[in-house]
């Protein structure tokens, strides 16, 4: 998982679109919760460069400011709330600014924010950002405006991304839209709608492009990239017509051949989908990355059967040991939820177990938030305790942070490639990379190159980090 995917899940990321087209209009984009989004917003600067909108990394000097939310968590709602007041104050200092919210958030609470709390002018929903520069225009006439209609269809396939990473080293690849898999906890399928795939072509196209460009790696996200299927005959775009279908397994195929200097890694896999195709295909090449980041959720049936998973607990660790079979010392790593609907104490210590059992390398941990409209808000009760759910996910925390402890001392006098991404946030004399494992190292910068492969020795580590010397 990229170190963009890592700071959208742990709070905020605030991207700025280039343009090249003369115009008086200042944008302020900024993006928030999972790497979606942040792909999202990637679309929605390409339409508005197209436009001809500049950029500011300064709202307070904005004529448009587009807020791309999310709903999956409560804590992402409310912050992105507060982020509107303050746009909102803005606003008086400057009566003609636009405020829009885009994304899953907008979708959810259109009402809510465009009428009641009169925090925005403009609300769009994920699959209306080609109508951006049209409702723009309507609210510069004096009307507020909205589309938050959903498509079995729009995938954004034409349109090639404006690449707001700063590092220019990695980037996202949206291979899907939407879900299908219902899961009673999320309200994915319906703020984002149904399932479907983007045609391969373009995928391969944005993914040359990328190399022509001196990119390093991609992320091929989705909601759930193991359902990707394409059918090679839709809408006569045929690659070869004996092949009925391209799976995701092929796709991560075609997608590793554009260049061997591409590393390939990809997010979100679901434990019900992932084929053993999938793990051959990347055992068979060395740029598809040793990382899969399978969620769980939960380590208890009753609660996987609650949560509309569709797999056990025995079917995810079946797939873990054919991960660990085919892709040896491949790096794992989950999503986990404290404190869902009626979860026992017996529940929660069957996930402790299970942490025990598979010591994941990393992984993402919250307490259960209900979320208005899903199926668990509709059909169960959110009835543990506040206090409780948080004392399980601290107890979850901690056992995790010694696994991945003790995973990342394993390391220690192991020499591992790594691709420099940039500077971390605390030392700007240091250089930071990913292992194929998606260990995360840190290094002395000196004599190094962004966007360049290096070999380094690991020695010394905590629990979410690699101390390493470079092998010259």
């Amino acid at each position: 998982m990229s170190k963009e995917i890592n700071e959208m899940l742990q709070g905020t990321a605030t991207i700025v679109a280039p343009s090249n087209k003369p115009n008086t209009k200042k944008l302020f984009l900024e993006s928030y919760g999972c790497a979606m989004n942040f792909s999202d917003s990637e679309v929605v600067a390409s339409i508005l460069k197209k436009e001809g909108y500049t950029t500011t990394r300064d709202f307070e000097e904005a004529d448009v400011i587009l807020v791309n939310t999310c709903s999956i968590r409560d804590k992402a709602e409310q912050t992105v709330r507060q982020r509107l007041h303050i746009f909102k104050k803005q606003k008086k200092n400057k009566p003609g600014l636009i405020i829009g919210v885009l994304g899953c958030m907008a979708e959810r609470l259109k009402d809510t924010l465009l009428e009641q709390e009169k925090l925005v002018d403009l609300v769009v929903g994920p699959d209306a950002y080609r109508d951006l520069p049209n409702l723009l225009e309507n609210v510069e006439g004096g009307q507020r405006a909205v589309n938050v209609l959903l498509s079995r269809e729009e995938t954004y396939a034409d349109i090639s991304p404006v690449r707001l990473s700063q590092n220019g080293v990695t980037a996202f690849i949206s291979i899907t839209r939407g879900c299908d898999n219902m899961c009673s906890f999320c309200v994915v399928p319906f703020t984002r709608g149904r399932e479907r795939s983007r045609n391969p072509l373009y995928i391969v196209a944005e993914a040359r492009e990328l190399v022509e460009n001196g990119y390093k790696e991609v992320t091929l996200l989705g909601q759930n990239v193991d359902s990707y299927r394409w059918n090679n005959s839709k809408k006569g775009e045929i690659e070869n017509p004996e092949i009925p279908t391209t799976s995701f397994a092929e796709l991560l195929e075609m997608v590793a051949k554009v260049s061997p200097e591409l590393r390939v890694r990809f997010s979100t896999s679901h434990p019900k989908d992932m084929t053993d195709e999938v793990l051959y295909m990347m055992a068979k090449y060395k740029n598809i990355c040793d990382y899969i980041h399978l969620p769980i959720q939960s380590g208890s049936n009753a609660m996987l059967k609650k949560m509309n998973r569709n797999h056990t607990v025995e079917w995810y660790l079946e797939r873990i040991a054919r991960i660990q079979e085919i892709i040896p010392n491949c790096g794992i790593s989950t999503d986990i939820i404290a404190g869902f609907c009626d979860e026992t104490e017996e529940d929660h210590l069957d996930t402790m177990r299970l942490f025990e059992q598979v010591k994941f390398n990393l992984a993402y941990m919250y307490y259960y938030s209900e979320r208005p409209k899903t199926l668990a808000e509709r059909k169960f009760e959110d009835n543990i305790p506040l206090d409780i759910k948080k004392k399980r996910l601290s107890e979850i925390v901690a056992i995790h942070r010694q696994n991945a402890l003790e995973q990342n001392q394993k390391t220690i006098g192991k020499t591992y490639e790594v691709l420099v991404e940039g500077e971390p946030k605390k030392n700007k004399d240091q250089y930071s990379g990913r292992t194929s494992e998606n260990f995360y190292a840190v290094f002395p910068k000196e004599g190094l190159t962004k966007g360049t492969y290096i070999n380094v020795k690991i020695v010394d580590c905590s629990s979410a980090t690699l101390i390493a010397e470079v092998i010259q």
